[in-house]
């Protein structure tokens, strides 16, 4: 690309502009998609799509609705949302989450939304004119001090939260269900919707030391009001095909079902069926495939930017993203981020993800790690070399 076909990125309104731009960027670190290489396994998978194809053909769409959601449900370990048979199926995170932006504009409800996050999230609400104000993510960091935290600092009707959180790998169920368990308890004690976004949740999985627990039991036991978005789309290398999935509590089912025929019949039979074969593929490997390219180019990153101007801030759960403070006060993430854009190294600066608060984002950059490793290890040698020229 030659200096004079790049982007002017000053003019970027969103994340997603500046994903949009670095697709056509050498070393593109920017997006949490998948752009790594297929496992072997994975190999055997791309070799049956024909196969695939057909038997999409031969059987009815609920059989593959069912086949998903059963292999979801058991590979995220969540028996009872497997029982329950409420969960509703999209194409994509954003069209889940329009259904859920829907429901609270139909019932003329505000919302606070955790900062930082990303922001289409952000975007979507506004763009349904949904009344949006922030909960600061610290809010959530001391199990012991949630409630009371939350009691200070929910005016809205609904919370909105993203666990892990993106970017920063924060999660309440790191002590499995306290953290959780307190703001489902806030929630029913003070009449809120619990708006929850699970699109990182894979990650808990392949963290040893974290996992995930029945997390729907919990939301079912306990009559909270409540909307809960999943997703395949960052977890296996399948070129954006995915499915998003949103499931709602009994008290508002039937509304959010409407929404949501509103929006699509369905989910392509030969996408579920695919995507299904990924998910069997995980159960079979322990999530192999996923957590070792994300535990070698996360070591890679934290090994080329130490000592650098960059300091890698240590999440609860190593998601697909790493995410560095700038330490020099000077040097903001704009000027960062454009530096590093000229030399063909794609970041994402942290102003949008502080949707709220952008001079707070200007400390950090992030960096997506699901990239093939020998790729990744070149954007890395060639980041380092940029971040030189401020040493000293």
């Amino acid at each position: 690309m030659s200096l004079t076909d790049k982007a002017d990125v000053s003019t970027f309104v969103d994340l997603t502009q500046h994903e949009i731009e670095a697709l056509k960027t050498r070393f593109n670190l920017a997006d949490a998609h998948t752009h790594q290489r297929q496992s072997v396994s994975q190999e055997r998978i791309v070799s049956r799509l024909p196969e695939l194809w057909h038997e999409s053909e031969s059987k009815q769409q609920a059989h593959f609705e069912r086949q998903f959601v059963d292999a979801f449900f058991r590979l995220h370990q969540q028996p009872t949302a497997r029982a329950m048979d409420r969960t509703l199926l999209s194409y994509s995170a954003s069209v889940s989450t329009m259904v859920a932006g829907m429901f609270l504009k139909q019932r003329g409800m505000s919302v606070q939304l955790v900062e930082p996050c990303f922001d289409n999230l952000v975007d979507l609400l506004r763009n349904m004119q949904v009344p949006l104000g922030p909960v600061d993510e610290s809010v959530l960091h001391d199990k012991d001090a949630i409630y009371d935290r939350l009691v200070e600092s929910i005016d809205a009707d609904a919370i909105y939260l993203v666990d892990p959180n993106n970017p920063t790998g924060f999660t309440l169920l790191a002590e499995k269900l306290e953290g959780f368990a307190e703001v489902v308890r806030y929630c029913v004690d003070h009449d809120k919707v619990l708006v929850m976004d699970f699109c990182f949740a894979s990650f808990a999985l392949c963290d040893e030391g974290i996992g995930r627990v029945d997390i729907y039991k919990l939301l079912e036991e306990s009559g909270v009001t409540y909307m809960v978005m999943e997703d395949t789309g960052k977890t296996w290398p399948i070129q954006d095909a995915k499915c998003a999935m949103i499931t709602a509590s009994r008290d508002i089912q039937e509304e959010v079902y409407n929404l949501h025929t509103s929006v699509l019949l369905n989910v392509s039979p030969f996408v579920l069926n695919m995507v299904t074969q990924y998910i069997e593929d995980s159960i079979e490997d322990g999530f192999a495939s996923v957590r070792d390219i994300i535990k070698t180019n996360g070591e890679a990153a934290r090994t080329a930017l130490d000592g650098s101007i960059l300091e890698f801030q240590e999440p609860v759960v190593g998601t697909s993203v790493a995410w560095f403070r700038i330490k020099p006060e000077h040097l903001t993430a704009t000027q960062l981020q454009a530096v590093l854009f000229d030399e063909e190294v794609y970041v994402l600066p942290g102003t949008f993800f502080y949707w709220n608060t952008k001079e707070k984002g200007e400390r950090f950059v992030r960096l997506a790690l699901a990239r093939e490793p020998e790729v990744f290890a070149g954007a890395m040698e060639r980041m380092r070399k940029v971040l030189e020229r401020y040493e000293g």
